[in-house]
């Protein structure tokens, strides 16, 4: 192995319990030979630019991915440690995009697809489906110095398969929400002491998902969007003790955050927050906190944000947050920060040579035991 940069050997090190010493060597070629490749990290590609391509026993490379035995699971909580280390100070809440993305595949020997929708191709008016492997990502929102923006960095990617594969293996389907809870639960455990703030789109906003998280122990709190139909509620009134029946899980009704848009009685503030494109604007917000209920489901008791612009340029939007306790800037700046998961997907599909059709096994996925860099076997 050439000699490194004396930065990066501690970093290295911490991943290097993970493999046997003979793995580790492959392992480490095939970690640097990713960062300097340009265009597809395929294993190859990996190989030519650490001038080992007439390797004769190229196959060894090829292992590591699909035989050797390691963990990408603990190298996520590896990887999870280094970036709060490096990037997030221990008074700062740790912010966290979660979002799912759909990696085009065909083929007979990729057994995990399905057909989703396109989010990439379709609107609201024109429905495109599209058939891949769907990827539930967990990356850290943070703030990096020398770039002067919030980058969004992978460390935890799940396969979620489709509810035909599942079928046709006889197991029990996961929902992408059940999937969620579960990494999100993880995170936890590995960060105990940590604030953890999860950012997510309306795909999340779950009955199910939000009240398990504000359940835990240590909650964790989630933003979301949030229906401007939503059914909120007053805080329900204290049982009294003795008395027969089972307590309230809600009060009186409330408006509708569409009947609070209208109505001229609602309490707006003009607040300056950061916005897109590292840009600070003034918007109109109103909030207040409310229990989020359906029946038959868990009740959550949140924040809604209500948001409007003076000019006009943007349709009024809401959000929640699972913390009643949040400000309102604080909920808008969070989901803002969302965007940036966005950014790295579209930066991985046009630099890393993601969703590009290929042959053999490359560092990026591993169908056979559907996994990838990052993730647990599942």
């Amino acid at each position: 192995m050439r000699n490194l940069p004396r930065a990066i050997i501690p970093v290295l090190r911490k991943f290097e319990l993970l493999f046997s010493e003979r793995v580790w060597e492959w392992a480490k070629i095939l970690l640097i030979g990713a960062i300097l490749a340009p265009g597809k990290r395929t294993v190859t590609s990996a190989l030519r630019v650490m001038g080992l391509s007439d390797d004769a026993q190229f196959q060894n490379y090829h292992r590591v991915l699909n035989r050797a035995v390691w963990s990408p699971y603990a190298a996520s909580r590896i990887l999870l440690r280094l970036l709060v280390d490096a990037f997030v100070p221990s008074d700062t809440a740790l912010v966290l995009g979660l979002d799912d993305h759909i990696e085009r595949r065909r083929g007979a020997k990729i057994k995990a697809k399905g057909i989703y929708r396109d989010p990439v191709r379709s609107s609201r008016s024109f429905f495109v489906k599209t058939s891949g492997l769907r990827w539930l990502c967990l990356m850290l929102l943070a703030p990096i110095p020398w770039a002067q923006r919030v980058w969004a960095l992978p460390f935890l990617t799940v396969l979620a398969p489709s509810e035909r594969y599942h079928q046709e293996l006889g197991k029990r389907h996961k929902q992408l929400t059940d999937r969620a809870r579960q990494i999100i639960f993880q995170v936890r455990q590995w960060l105990p002491e940590r604030v953890l703030v999860v950012v997510a789109d309306s795909s999340y906003a779950a009955l199910e998902l939000l009240a398990a998280c504000q359940g835990l122990p240590n909650p964790v709190t989630v933003v979301t969007r949030l229906r401007l139909d939503a059914a909120l509620y007053d805080t329900a009134y204290v049982h009294p003790a003795g008395r027969p029946g089972r307590p309230r899980k809600k009060g009186a009704r409330q408006p509708t955050l569409e009947q609070r848009l209208s109505d001229p009685t609602t309490d707006w503030q003009h607040t300056s927050v950061r916005w897109y494109g590292g840009t600070t604007r003034t918007v109109r917000l109103a909030s207040a906190t409310a229990v989020w209920y359906h029946s038959g489901l868990p009740p959550v008791s949140i924040r809604w944000v209500l948001i409007t612009d003076p000019d006009g340029k943007f349709e009024a939007q809401a959000l929640l947050s699972t913390n009643p306790a949040a400000t309102p800037k604080e909920i808008v700046e969070w989901f803002v920060m969302r965007w940036q998961v966005e950014v790295t997907f579209e930066e991985a599909r046009a630099h890393l040579g993601i969703e590009t059709q290929r042959s053999g096994r490359t560092w990026r996925s591993c169908v056979r035991h559907r996994c990838c860099w990052g993730c647990s076997r599942s």
